[in-house]
């Protein structure tokens, strides 16, 4: 082993323990900050309490904003999902001119046209659809910016479904809906778990949108509501945040254990031709 291997070697392990302190240091703040009596922006070890938690819970919109949350992203999964599996289907078996170039440019126009951009014709036209305040609304409007790329996933998960699965069932009598159903989406489940997963998580942590649409306090989710928690003074309220922070993110790490549980996240159908 010359010098220069062990420097190398050295250089290597202190890169990854300094990677892995970058991530650690705020999930372990966000273990233990919730139970601490004197909560701070620093890392120690907490003195035991629950105080912070009854105060949390005392708060007149934390639970309802956690509620409005799922309200929300339920709505936008289920519609992006069962849009997108439609619609990749559709263009994965239909054969359309410029298909190609259709989906490419649906992909770079929901890149290009962010929330930000589009900010005030979203405003405006939710205005006059008397929308505004609507969690049914704003859940369309965060899957309408989701669709073009969870299409453009999906396409190729249905593209991965061999035609002999269609045409057999064909034979057998079953009609294009329980084709769908009962042929292709089972086969390519793995995607579609791909993309509900996706879309719920892209949907949770959306402040823009709702924070735009829905003006009032007690139908706006736990992200636009986390931006309120300040103290009389003006500082972070150090005593409902860390509990808040945790309870926020609780069902993205439930939904991670599930999908992670029923598929490994190992994405791939062993599909035979």
């Amino acid at each position: 082993m010359s010098p220069l291997w062990i420097v190398r070697r050295i250089g290597f392990y202190v890169l990854i323990t300094l990677v892995l302190a970058f991530f650690a240091v705020p999930m372990l703040w966000l273990a233990s900050a919730p139970f601490d009596s004197k909560p701070g922006l620093g890392l120690r070890w907490p003195d035991w309490t629950w105080r912070n938690v009854v105060a949390t819970f005392d708060h007149p919109y934390a639970l309802t904003s956690l509620l409005n949350s799922l309200v929300l992203c339920v709505i936008a999964t289920v519609v992006t999902t069962v849009l997108a599996a439609l619609a990749a289907y559709a263009l994965s078996r239909v054969r359309i001119p410029g298909r190609d170039l259709l989906l490419y440019l649906l992909l770079l126009l929901s890149s290009v046209v962010t929330g930000t951009a589009a900010m005030v014709p979203i405003f405006v036209m939710m205005l006059q659809l008397g929308l505004i305040n609507s969690q049914f609304g704003t859940a369309l409007v965060i899957a309408g910016g989701m669709l073009p790329a969870a299409i453009f996933i999906l396409k190729d998960f249905m593209d991965a479904v061999p035609r002999s699965y269609e045409e057999s069932a064909r034979v057998f009598g079953a009609s294009p809906r329980q084709v769908l159903s009962h042929v292709v989406l089972p086969v390519a489940r793995p995607g579609v778990a791909t993309i509900f997963v996706w879309a719920f998580v892209n949907a949770w942590g959306n402040f823009l949108l709702p924070f735009l649409l829905m003006r009032d306090v007690g139908q706006q989710p736990a992200a636009v509501l986390l931006r309120t928690l300040y103290d009389e003074g003006g500082s972070a309220n150090l005593t409902v945040i860390p509990v808040f922070s945790l309870l926020y993110s609780i069902p993205v790490v439930v939904l991670y254990l599930f999908v992670n549980k029923r598929y490994g996240f190992r994405f791939h159908g062993g599909i035979k031709s």
